[in-house]
């Protein structure tokens, strides 16, 4: 495979627009062309933000970075952009949960790039990031499913050891099911000082969660017909698993306001035994100027639920362009760079999944010698086999947006997990026949 350079010297590929073909070098020459962007924000996103500044140097243009903010601050900003009129912006961050609810804003990147650049992706990623026939972003080295870190001090902690066997008659080693996260998140958590485990509590990432554990509990989101089915014995146990952590108070108080920003800044402060959460936090969890835990990480596959089946929700990250955009070949061009294999590289250095299959080859080589690295890989790589996407429904965000303030009451012990979840799926519902889904 074609290794991708990071400059002008990348070479000269020939580009179709509008049937007519002509010579495009990438990153190109697009001087006095300036690309708004709207991009996701987070400490884990600006190294390879940074190099945004080569890619203007390379091609004369210039970025000016309109919005930074989480993604679901960035969705609602979206939507607002689409009620009003104001899609000026060209390059946008999207994600794969996102996408669905607004593909015709997007150009089709399978039109303004080589198709050999598209062709060095995974297959599976380029499926996912295409909608009724358009590719509507380029994935990112951010391809999402989650793994269980934990401190590995303690389970190599005797007295601790000992005093979870006397306790449980179980020996005290890193949990494969959520039943034994539960049990282990309890038995550690010491509040206000040390928690046994977290979650994040509002929003999509709420949602997601009980999504997962909802599946490994033998349940199902959506039936065979669309219809909301998440109100069952199945949901009934996933949503009880938060509410009883909660209400042991082996989780954080603050828990249900928290993001994965939050979360990982938790994790990394040594205040938290067992942390669920996404692989471009591996890199930053292990270095001990961002981590009171460097040195002390472990990470494994992700636990059961009682069906026998692992959590997996994932998604992945990418980059769109606009088709209100004015200068789709710049646009596109930055949307390569950001995405290409130095781009990729620089990434999974920090322990996010490759989605271009060379980089995954350089991965796995890199990792060589490095015994975290390796973990981590192995981890993921076995946490990639459990994935699954969220409902293939246009309506998913805005379903989250009114299912998870009923998980949250429920949580904080308002209603009763079954109340929450039969309100929710009536407000689902009625989401769902108000799109014509239903």
């Amino acid at each position: 495979m074609k290794r991708l350079l990071s400059g002008v010297s990348a070479g000269v590929i020939a580009l179709a627009f509008g049937g007519v073909a002509f010579a495009q070098e990438l990153p190109g020459k697009f001087e006095g062309v300036t690309i708004d962007a709207k991009l996701i924000g987070g400490q884990q996103y600006e190294a390879l933000y940074a190099r945004i500044a080569e890619w203007e140097k390379a091609t004369g243009a210039k970025v000016n970075v309109v919005s930074k903010k989480n993604h679901f601050e960035l969705d609602k900003e979206i939507k607002s952009d689409i009620a009003t009129g104001s899609l000026s912006w060209c390059v946008g961050s999207n994600h794969s949960s996102f996408a669905p609810q607004y593909p015709d804003i997007y150009a089709d990147l399978s039109a303004l790039l080589p198709k050999a650049e598209i062709d060095a992706f995974v297959p599976a990623n380029i499926a996912a990031s295409t909608l009724g026939g358009k590719l509507v972003m380029l994935p990112r080295a951010q391809f999402d499913v989650s793994a269980l870190y934990y401190q590995k001090s303690l389970y190599a902690d005797e007295a601790k050891k000992a005093a979870y066997k006397e306790k449980t008659g179980a020996e005290l080693t890193p949990p494969d099911t959520w039943e034994e996260v539960a049990r282990q998140a309890e038995f550690f958590a010491a509040p206000p000082d040390f928690y046994g485990t977290q979650f994040a509590g509002k929003e999509e990432a709420i949602n997601g969660r009980f999504y997962e554990m909802l599946v490994a509990e033998g349940g199902e989101y959506l039936d065979a017909d669309g219809k909301p089915a998440f109100n069952s014995e199945a949901g009934v146990r996933a949503l009880d698993w938060f509410v009883n952590l909660y209400k042991a108070k082996a989780v954080p108080a603050g828990t249900t306001n928290y993001l994965w920003d939050d979360l990982g800044q938790g994790f990394a402060s040594g205040t938290v035994a067992i942390n669920l959460d996404w692989p471009g936090w591996a890199g930053f969890f292990n270095d001990p100027k961002s981590s009171k835990v460097a040195g002390n990480v472990g990470v494994k596959v992700q636990p059961k639920g009682s069906s026998g089946k692992r959590t997996g929700w994932s998604g992945h990250h990418g980059f769109s362009v606009t088709e209100s955009c004015a200068s789709k070949e710049a646009a596109a061009s930055l949307v390569w760079w950001l995405t290409n294999e130095d781009s990729q590289k620089l990434e999974a250095a920090a322990g996010p999944l490759p989605t271009r299959t060379a980089v995954w080859e350089w991965d796995i080589a890199q990792a060589s010698g490095d015994a975290y690295k390796t973990e981590v890989l192995k981890a993921f790589q076995e946490a990639a086999q459990n994935a699954f996407p969220v409902p293939q429904t246009a309506s998913w965000i805005e379903i989250s947006n009114a299912v998870y303030p009923e998980l949250q009451a429920a949580i904080l012990g308002d209603k009763t997990s079954k109340e929450a979840l039969d309100a929710a799926a009536e407000k689902a519902t009625a989401i769902l026949e108000d799109a014509g889904e239903l």
